[in-house]
């Protein structure tokens, strides 16, 4: 599942935030911060805990006001060992 969230979603702790939940869910993947001030994440697991990933996205944590997530079904690919949070360069 990729998705990318818009809104007031950085600088509020939403990609520790995805992070934490993601691990909880026992889900695989990354989530970065975008340029354009949006969060950007990849989560690999078993659909329901993936349905239940997006809809905490379309929430998010205290202080993020989310207005809109695009979700995309992707194929499972395994590549992932974990959930981690990307620093740095956009891809």
């Amino acid at each position: 599942m990729h998705v990318r969230i818009e809104g007031y979603v950085q600088g509020v702790f939403f990609r520790a935030s995805t992070r934490d939940i993601a691990e909880r869910l026992k889900l695989t993947g990354w989530v970065r911060n975008l340029p354009d001030g949006s969060v950007e994440a990849v989560f690999e697991g078993p659909v329901d805990l993936l349905k239940e990933a997006v809809t905490w996205c379309r929430k998010g944590p205290p202080g993020a006001s989310v207005t809109n997530v695009d979700e995309k079904w992707l194929d499972y690919s395994g590549e992932f060992k974990g959930f981690e949070i990307r620093y740095g360069r956009y891809y």
